[in-house]
């Protein structure tokens, strides 16, 4: 009751949503876990997996990222935190409440959802390199790409140093006619901006590697879904930086600021789920269907008769 009287019924709504995709985002990462490790016992007794489940490391990071960014989506929505939260903690303040809001932009957009994003870089990259990269390599570029815009962003949020002339707050209090209060997060034009900033650099990178695997790859599967990994990140990241842009013009306590907010989360989470999918779930069952020989790319220069190495099989299958 006190969840229905102190929030608008269409905020609610919105809220119940994203609970519903963000349940079904959790369930699809430990589908992947499933998958991952699946694969992981199989290759430990049939020799031609060995080579595939060379990158097991990555993909568990990106599963894991994304599972964790879907967690830190729940710690904005006043619904989640009213029905969770406070039976284990009553005494929850509005502070902090409040608190936890800026933990979740610094955590969201600063580490968890760039986090990912690279990760899913790391795998496309590593599908057309000769050598199979190191585990280390891949969590050290993660660490060193996201690390500093998680830094940047606490900055910005704990310390606002520009308050007083841009949009900054992170929450906002909603008071309804019974007494009853709800902490409504929201983010600031400063975070978003970097958050821009960031896409603008990955989007410009992703396009050059998508780019870079589809002038060697020649089978119509493997570019079907490269296609259609390339047009949702590069269609979805941009969706949810001008989502961010325009939720500043609103207050959370106004619908559209819901609308806005439900656009940004549903473009993050089609990156996600795609990502899972295509990186993660589908090959590994390729490679289980086919005992392992399965997505062997052959360069394009072998189609002008020149002798170079073949790709190594199952080894760099997205």
């Amino acid at each position: 009751m006190l969840f229905t009287h102190a929030l608008p019924v269409l905020n609610s709504v919105f809220d119940l949503i994203t609970v519903t995709f963000i349940s079904g985002l959790i369930i699809l990462s430990v589908l992947s876990l499933c998958f991952i490790f699946h694969l992981r016992l199989k290759s430990k007794s049939i020799t031609h997996l060995q080579g595939f489940n060379s990158l097991w490391t990555v993909r568990f990071l990106l599963v894991l990222f994304i599972f964790l960014w879907a967690i830190t989506e729940l710690l904005r929505l006043p619904f989640f935190r009213r029905k969770y939260l406070y039976p284990f903690s009553p005494s929850f303040t509005v502070s902090q409440q409040a608190n936890l809001c800026k933990v979740h932009i610094v955590l969201s957009l600063g580490f968890f959802e760039p986090a990912f994003l690279v990760t899913l870089l790391f795998l496309l990259n590593a599908s057309i390199r000769k050598k199979t990269p190191n585990d280390a390599w891949a969590i050290t570029s993660v660490l060193l790409t996201c690390l500093p815009v998680a830094a940047l962003q606490a900055s910005l949020i704990f310390f606002s140093p520009f308050e007083n002339r841009l949009p900054s707050e992170t929450s906002v209090v909603l008071h309804d006619r019974l007494g009853f209060q709800s902490v409504l997060c929201a983010y600031p034009f400063l975070s978003g901006v970097v958050f821009a900033g960031f896409g603008a650099a990955y989007s410009t990178w992703f396009l050059f590697s998508c780019w870079r695997v589809l002038s060697l790859v020649i089978n119509k599967g493997l570019r079907v879904r490269i296609y259609v990994l390339a047009s949702t990140v590069l269609v979805a990241l941009p969706l949810q930086v001008v989502s961010l842009g325009f939720s500043v013009l609103w207050s959370p306590r106004e619908e559209l600021h819901g609308v806005v907010s439900l656009v940004g989360f549903l473009s993050a989470f089609c990156c996600a789920t795609t990502g899972e999918g295509i990186l993660v779930i589908k090959p590994i069952s390729d490679a289980l269907d086919a005992g392992g020989n399965c997505c062997s790319w052959t360069p394009q220069a072998q189609r002008t008769e020149q002798t170079e190495p073949a790709v190594a099989v199952g080894e760099r299958c997205v």
